[in-house]
C-alpha cells in the first residue's frame, strides 16, 4: 500500500532536464525527486543512489562496459563459465580462443585433476609452451 505513492523513476533526457532543473539540491533529494527511491515498511523513502547515478551515465550516453566484442557486432559477454552440454562436450566458445590469439589447429594437452581440468598449449613440435601467468 506505501508503494501507491511511489512515482517513476525518470529516464533519459527527461532525467537530465530535471536534474538541471535541481541544480540547488543534494544529489540525495534529486535521485528522490526524479523517483529513484523506495518505500521502506514504515512509508519512509530510501534513495537509490546507485540506480540513479547509472541512469544519469546511461542519460549522457557513456558506455562503461564493453558491448561489442572487437568486430563491430554486439554479442554476449564473456562470463568465464561454461556448462557441459548434452553430449558431454565443453564448449569454450571463440570469445575465448579470440583473447587468446588461438587459431585453428593449435593443440593442446589436457590434464584432469579431482575437481578441474587444465588445458596447456602445446607449440608447432608438440612441446608444452611456457606459460606466463603461472
Amino acid at each position: 500500500m506505501a508503494n501507491a505513492t511511489q512515482v517513476e523513476p525518470l529516464v533519459g533526457k527527461e532525467l537530465l532536464q530535471k536534474v538541471k532543473e535541481l541544480d540547488d539540491l543534494s544529489k540525495e533529494d534529486k535521485a528522490k525527486a526524479c523517483g529513484y527511491y523506495t518505500l521502506t515498511k514504515s512509508g519512509a523513502p530510501r534513495v537509490n543512489m546507485m540506480k540513479f547515478l547509472n541512469a544519469l551515465i546511461e542519460a549522457e550516453g557513456i558506455q562503461l562496459d564493453s558491448s561489442q566484442n572487437g568486430n563491430g557486432r554486439g554479442g554476449r559477454s564473456a562470463s568465464f563459465r561454461i556448462t557441459v552440454q548434452s553430449n558431454g562436450n565443453l564448449l569454450i566458445g571463440s570469445t575465448y580462443t579470440k583473447q587468446m590469439g588461438l587459431r585453428p589447429g593449435d593443440e593442446f594437452e589436457i590434464t584432469l585433476g579431482r575437481k578441474h581440468i587444465r588445458l596447456k598449449q602445446l607449440g608447432d613440435n608438440g612441446a608444452l609452451l611456457e606459460d606466463d601467468d603461472e
